[in-house]
């Protein structure tokens, strides 16, 4: 394939001209945070999370799905970038449950390492937030929606890996939300798809959830 040559954070690299700025950066060990992309599945660009600047672009651009061009002068951590990664992630975390501590996926949660990366605490905005019932109904899956940040990457991995559309996007704007098919059931297989896919802890396995209540000791508060 014909080399793309670019300058990358003030270096010159080359890539091929199928390159994405984000395989680009993967290649040259520069890590780029994602929160909709998903390695395997097609890119959407959706979440912003993966913006850079690139020289002469009017806005940043998402790198998921940005194609390498030739003398392309890219900046992946700018100070311009870095700070509409944070406003992003304030922006996510506004709108997300703030339960981290008692949250099954504290410790491998893709949106809880980016906020540390970012060094991003408490978010500035305080909106309103959604609280949804858990839906257990499911033998293998649980949903907690109050934790789903729509990154899709549920919707487009059961769809691309296994070509049935067992979930889709409900509503609109603010009431978005993540839906379930009735017409599609959700078997094992299906249920590990949607875990490896989901970077919160919106989606549990169901034995896994209940034996993690039964362990939880309940809290007490001395007066």
């Amino acid at each position: 394939m014909d080399k793309v040559n670019v300058i990358l954070n003030g270096q010159p690299v080359s890539g091929t001209k199928d390159m994405t700025i984000l395989q680009l950066a993967k290649d040259n060990g520069i890590d780029i945070p994602t929160l909709c992309y998903l390695e395997g599945l097609s890119p959407t660009g959706l979440c912003r999370m993966c913006v850079v600047e690139v020289k002469g672009s009017r806005t940043l651009v998402a790198s998921c799905h940005t194609p390498i061009q030739p003398d392309m002068d890219i900046q992946t951590h700018s100070p311009k970038v870095l700070k509409a990664r944070r406003v992003i992630i304030e922006l996510l975390l506004a709108n997300h449950v703030d339960n981290c501590m008692m949250c099954d996926r504290a410790n491998t949660c893709e949106l809880r390492k980016i906020a540390t990366d970012l060094e991003v605490g408490l978010p500035r905005f305080m909106g309103e937030r959604h609280f949804y019932p858990l839906d257990d109904d499911n033998p293998y899956l649980v949903r907690d929606l109050t934790k789903c940040i729509l990154c899709r990457r549920c919707i487009k991995a059961t769809r691309e890996k296994e070509g049935r559309s067992f979930f889709g996007v409900g509503s609109r704007g603010f009431e978005s939300r993540v839906v379930a098919s009735p017409d599609q059931e959700i078997d094992a297989e299906v249920c590990e798809i949607c875990l490896d896919a989901c970077p919160v802890g919106a989606l549990s396995r169901k034995d896994e959830t209940i034996a993690t209540r039964r362990k939880r000791k309940p809290l007490v508060i001395k007066g």
